[in-house]
């Protein structure tokens, strides 16, 4: 790899490792045996090197979820039932070695409130994260439906954040896949129920 390469690797590495925030440019220097200034002279900074690190190490993520759900057919699956696969395969990220990528997403909204360049960089990413999710779960594609894929993937981000943010805080209690799943269903259901006035209940 050239020093560009490696300087991303070893930025992932120390965003499982250590986190967003307390990774220093060095650490990225011993993780990647590259030096210090080849971070400046590539990315700019150290923290548009862990933004990129953060981008893609979520999409490496994504590509392995897609070749897993194929694997298992998720591509003849109905929504309800891909959306189970999808659960089943996050939850078990959220535990996993790679857990420090999931923890440092929870990381980086403090953290860009006070670090414009963060900032601005998630800003701009919001729309690819929602379409990419809107296409993942939905099979929306962005390019052929912008309408349904930004309003559908604004919904399954923020539902994709409170889980992270669920999970972290209360494992022990936090939704196994298939009772996402059948919440999923009965929050469908209900939206696309009549209006059974305040108070109504489903038997």
């Amino acid at each position: 790899m050239g020093n560009r390469e490696d300087l991303l690797a070893g930025a992932k590495r120390c965003l499982l490792e250590k986190g967003y925030a307390r990774t220093t440019a060095r650490d990225i220097a011993t993780a990647s045996g590259v030096s210090l200034a080849a971070i400046g002279y590539h990315f700019g900074s150290k923290e548009a090197l862990m933004n990129q690190a953060v981008f893609e190490s979520v999409g490496e993520w994504a590509e392995e979820l897609q070749q897993v759900l194929t694997a298992q057919g998720g591509a003849a699956a109905s929504a309800l039932q891909r959306f189970e696969l999808i659960m089943q395969q996050t939850l078990q990220a959220f535990a996993g070695p790679g857990r420090g990528l999931w923890l440092a997403q929870l990381e980086l909204v403090p953290l860009a409130q006070q670090n414009q360049e963060l900032h601005a960089f998630l800003a701009s990413i919001q729309g690819f994260a929602a379409g990419g999710l809107a296409e993942l779960f939905l099979g929306i594609d962005a390019e052929h439906d912008p309408t349904s894929a930004r309003s559908a993937g604004a919904v399954l981000h923020a539902f994709f954040i409170g889980l992270m943010a669920k999970y972290y805080l209360d494992p022990d209690g936090a939704p196994s896949a298939r009772e996402l799943a059948a919440g999923m269903r009965i929050v469908a259901e209900r939206m696309l129920a009549p209006d059974l006035g305040p108070g109504s209940g489903s038997n």
